[in-house]
This record gives C-alpha cells, sequence and structure tokens, in this order.
C-alpha cells in the first residue's frame, strides 16, 4: 500500500512539473509573439514614413532637420536588434512626428491635401496599434516574470533555465504621449 501512495505522489509531482514547465513556455511563445506584433506595427509606421515625409516636405521646407532625423531614425531600424534599441528608436520617431504634426498646424494647404490626409489617418490609425500592442506585450511580460518569481514556478523556471524578459519602455516623459494625429478634419 505504501508503495502505491508513494507511486501517486511521485506521479502527481511529475504531471505539476509538466503542468509548470508547459504554463512557462506557453507564456514565453505568447511574448514572443505580442514583439512580433510590436515589431510588426513599428515597421509598418517607418515603411509610412518615407511617403509621409515626402508629402509635408513641399509644404514646410525649414523643417529640414527634422526631416533629415526621421530618415537617419528609418535607417537606423534595419541595425537594431534589441528590444531596448528599438524601443528607443520609437521613443526618437515618435518626438520627430510629434515636431511634424504641430507645425503641419500652419500649413492649411498641407492639412488639406488628400494624400496627406489619407497618411496621417494611417498613422493614427498605426499609432494605436502600436499602442495596443505595446500595452499587451508588456502585460505578457509581467505575467510571466511573476511566474518566474512565485513558488514553485520559480523551481521550475530554475531548473530550465527561463530567464526574465525586458518590459518595452518608454524612457522619456514627453514621449510617453501619443502621437497626436489630428489634422482638424472634422
Amino acid at each position: 500500500m505504501a508503495i502505491w501512495i508513494i507511486l501517486a505522489i511521485v506521479v502527481i509531482v511529475i504531471i505539476a512539473i509538466i503542468s509548470i514547465y508547459n504554463g512557462l513556455v506557453r507564456l514565453r511563445v505568447k511574448i514572443d509573439n505580442a514583439w512580433s506584433q510590436i515589431d510588426v506595427q513599428l515597421q509598418r509606421r517607418f515603411d509610412l514614413i518615407p511617403n509621409f515625409v515626402e508629402t509635408v516636405k513641399g509644404y514646410m521646407n525649414h523643417e529640414r532637420e527634422t526631416f533629415e532625423k526621421i530618415t537617419e531614425l528609418r535607417t537606423s531600424w534595419a541595425k537594431t536588434t534589441t528590444i531596448s534599441e528599438k524601443a528607443d528608436l520609437d521613443n526618437q520617431l515618435s518626438g520627430a512626428l510629434k515636431t511634424i504634426m504641430a507645425v503641419s498646424e500652419n500649413y492649411p494647404d498641407l492639412k488639406a491635401n488628400q494624400n496627406f490626409s489619407e497618411l496621417s489617418e494611417e498613422l493614427r490609425n498605426t499609432e494605436n496599434k502600436i499602442s495596443f500592442s505595446r500595452q499587451f506585450y508588456n502585460d505578457t511580460v509581467a505575467s510571466y516574470n511573476t511566474k518566474l518569481q512565485v513558488v514553485p514556478s520559480n523551481i521550475i523556471a530554475g531548473i530550465f533555465n527561463f530567464k526574465p524578459r525586458e518590459l518595452f519602455e518608454v524612457e522619456n516623459e514627453e514621449i510617453r504621449k501619443n502621437v497626436k494625429v489630428d489634422f482638424g478634419n472634422n
């Protein structure tokens, strides 16, 4: 009888270990997917930028420095590999876009341009998707990192070498605000 009890306990422990391990793996895969969604939306925004810049350039010749900064950021995007590098580029691009949006208010002809309106709408939609993707990613990372710290999953995580993941953070307080892409098209 004692052997059956010991066997039952061993089976229960093995099932618990497998369950915890699989839960950690599922969260890790969910984080990778969430990051991929952020990456896709950030790439989409970087892909929209050249058309947007070309549309705006003709109206705002004196904003050359901002346009050069955006072009430089877009070039740097292909070279980034870490979450923090991409977050930094995202922060810088958001600041540059805010500059363009603020200055564009002084150009009624630009605001009336159909191409500008369509690109502005695309950018606004992309900004919303980026914001949602960031939140989903960070929520998933927080769940995963919490599991790595609580008993008994922390024991399994340590045995199988699960590592904490990095949050997608904005470091500049001004950039924490969404890029406003509203041109008074009421």
